[in-house]
Order: structure tokens, then sequence, then C-alpha cells
């Protein structure tokens, strides 16, 4: 059986924002055109209507267990911990779930409530695609129309999830604006839904955007993170020392930290993408170099020029490749709950390798930044410790560009 996702977590202490008006602390809020206004102000009444209804509850449960195939499992990663060390690390098998990655739970919730509202086109935006792959999956069972855009430089990257969208009914536009990728998806998808509201929902895929944006993802992905402390009681009969999760935007890590951010005990930390080097533009590290800004709508940590514009970002992996992070991330980091560190593209790319050779699993390139770190971090802590990592996706999107990437280092095609 799938894990509820009621009833809320104990009320008091971190956990227990955002508040009325959107807020994680000074973070957060609601900066956005007029027009938008009324959709998020309905939005926010039918997702209080299904969070109080047992039926929108069960029928997202039901979803969760028949059709993504919930829960999934705790995996121990004997071969890596061995190679490590030192403490033993476990897998967050979301890379198990259909679609590939933990970008489903949301698109699910998500498109239940826009049937609630009556409205029948979705549209959303995605980087690494699993996104766009599962709001396109969600459609399909829905039977709503689709609208995905995407940078087009992360369609080259990511061919193999454009072509899943297109088979399932999605129509995908590529962005040719500014850096053609995740940042600018999101802006084309915004401009979108300001000239569609009525007819229209905007599934936004990460913990990023104006109020109640944020909070709904945030909830929807905390299945992961609750599953993650009920097999850890079963399969350890303790709390894990230690969970660790990539931050782009900061869904899969935001759906992993929520339900344990009370549990003093249990350290989280959080891994960007330090991409080629600390220089502007060479990486995507929002919350290690960022400051307070306003992006899409929100208030948090963005990557900015010297006259206050948004930066231009790299990453290896278009899911991290995005110049700010979700209000509530930003949050963690002032109240120094969560820690956030960065990793680099060639550190991200020796952990694919290094955890297909020893554990059979192609990871997400996304998902590599934060094994990258685990693998680290194990090697330096003693053997009875338990490091769980979130799984966030998959690699299979990853293969082509991964090979690319590796022919270029050995003096073959060109980039």
């Amino acid at each position: 059986m799938p894990t509820p996702l009621s009833p809320p977590l104990p009320a008091g202490g971190i956990s227990q924002v955002p508040d009325a008006h959107g807020r994680f602390g000074r973070f957060g809020g609601r900066y956005v055109p007029e027009t938008l206004s009324a959709a998020l102000d309905q939005l926010q009444a039918a997702y209080d209507e299904a969070r109080a209804d047992p039926a929108f509850q069960a029928e997202l449960d039901q979803l969760l267990a028949a059709f993504v195939g919930r829960p999934t499992p705790l995996l121990f990663a004997k071969r890596l911990t061995e190679y490590a060390g030192g403490a033993q690390i476990w897998f967050k098998r979301e890379d198990l779930s259909h679609t590939g990655a933990h970008k489903i739970n949301n698109t699910l919730g998500q498109g239940l409530l826009a049937m609630r509202m009556g409205k029948k086109r979705i549209i959303a935006e995605t980087g690494a695609g699993q996104h766009g792959v599962a709001t396109a999956t969600a459609c399909a069972r829905f039977g709503l129309d689709c609208v995905v855009y995407m940078g087009s430089e992360d369609v080259r990257r990511q061919e193999p999830n454009v072509r899943s969208m297109r088979m399932m009914g999605a129509e995908v536009r590529p962005v040719e604006s500014g850096s053609r990728t995740l940042r600018d998806a999101i802006n084309e998808a915004m401009r979108d839904w300001m000239g569609s509201v009525e007819t229209t929902h905007y599934i936004i895929g990460s913990v990023v955007g104006p109020h109640p944006f944020p909070r709904i993802v945030r909830d929807f992905q905390s299945v992961i993170g609750k599953e993650t402390l009920l097999f850890c009681k079963k399969e350890l009969g303790r709390d894990p020392d230690c969970v660790v999760a990539c931050v782009g935007g900061g869904s899969n890590a935001a759906g992993m930290f929520y339900p344990l951010v009370e549990h003093k005990g249990i350290r989280l930390v959080g891994v960007e993408a330090g991409g080629r080097s600390p220089k502007p533009g060479d990486h995507a590290a929002s919350l290690s170099y960022g400051n307070a800004g306003i992006l899409h709508g929100s208030l948090s940590y963005v990557l900015q020029d010297p006259d206050g514009q948004t930066a231009d970002v790299h990453s290896v992996s278009a899911g991290l490749d995005y110049p700010g992070v979700g209000p509530e991330h930003a949050w963690w980091h002032d109240t120094k709950r969560v820690e956030y560190t960065s990793v680099t593209d060639a550190e991200a790319l020796d952990a694919f390798d290094l955890v297909a050779r020893r554990e059979g699993i192609l990871p997400a390139l996304e998902t590599s930044h934060a094994l990258a770190w685990a693998v680290k971090e194990a090697a330096r802590r003693p053997k009875e410790e338990v490091i769980v990592v979130c799984m966030s996706g998959r690699g299979d999107k990853d293969a082509a560009e991964i090979a690319r990437l590796r022919s270029i280092e050995k003096g073959g095609a060109h980039a």
C-alpha cells in the first residue's frame, strides 16, 4: 500500500511553513502580474479543498500504488559501500517510479487538481525532460491536452525524453530565447499561462514559482521522505544518520527533506551543480553563490550579475541548470537546518561511471551530483553510520550526452 499523504506533519517548528502569504521566513511570496493572481487564488482554494477531501487522497494514493508503483524500495549499495570503505550507502529508488523519476508524484497530484478546477489544457516546463515526460504521462492518463516548453539546448541533450513526450500526445515547444535551457522554458510557460488562465493549468515541476506552487509540489513529493523514514525503521531499526539529495529547483530534495526536518538527529545535505568552476556563468549553485532576489514569481536565492539581472548558468545536468532555487530551500539554508554544497561536472560524471559499474544502475546526471558527495562523505564516516541518497531519476536519458562528452574528452567530436 502507498504511504498516505495525510495526516499532515505535527504542528510547530521549522516544518510549519509557508504562512498564509506563502512565506518561508522572508522567502517565497507571490510576485506576479495581476492576470495570474485570480488563477493562483483558485489553485490555492482547490488545493485546500482537496487536502481535506478523503476521496482526493484515496484516488491519488491508488494512482501512486497501481500506476506509479509506490512505494519505491530502499536498496543497500553493497559494492559502492565497499568502495567507499566507511559508512553504509543506501539508495531511495525514485528511479524505479513509472517514467523513471520522482516527477510523476507531483504531476498526478496537480493533474487531479486541474480536473477539479475544470481545466482541460495543461502546460509545463522541463529541463532534463523528466518533468515533461511525467506531465505528458499524467495528461494521457487523464485525457488532458498537454503542451511542454523546453529550451532547445535541452531538446538536444535530452532527445529520448522529447520522443517519449511526443509519443504520449504532448506538443513539445522548443524555446530559442536566452540560454535555451530551463529558465527560458519557464519564462515561455509563464507567458502562455498569462494568456490562457481560464482554460489552462500550469503544472510547475519544482518547488519554485509563486505561492502556492512551492508548497503544493513539496507536499506531493513528501511521499519520498515519508517512505524513507518508514523503511529505515523497518529495515534498519532506526533513522538514517544522513540523507542526501541533489538540488536544482529542489523538488526531489524538498520531498525527501520535509518529513525529516523535525528529526534533529538526521543530517540533511543538498548538493548543487558546481559546473566547471566557481566563476559566474560556470555553475548553477544558487545557495552557494547567489543573493536574495525575485525569479519566476517568488523571492529566493538567485544567481545574478553585477546589475542585478539573472545570470547565465551552466551544468552538465539539464535538470540542475537553473539560476534559482525553491524558497523553502532558502529558508532551510538560512536557518542552517540543511547543509548545501556543490559538486563539479567532472565529479558527477565520475560518480555516474562508478555507480553504473559497481551497482548496475545508471543514475541520472542530476542524481550523480548527490552520489558523488555521498561516496566522499561515506569514506570519512564510521561503518555503522547510514547515508541515504535520493535516487531522483534514472540515467537512460543522459547516456547519449555522456557518450558525446566522453568523446570530446578523448579528442573526438567537437562540442
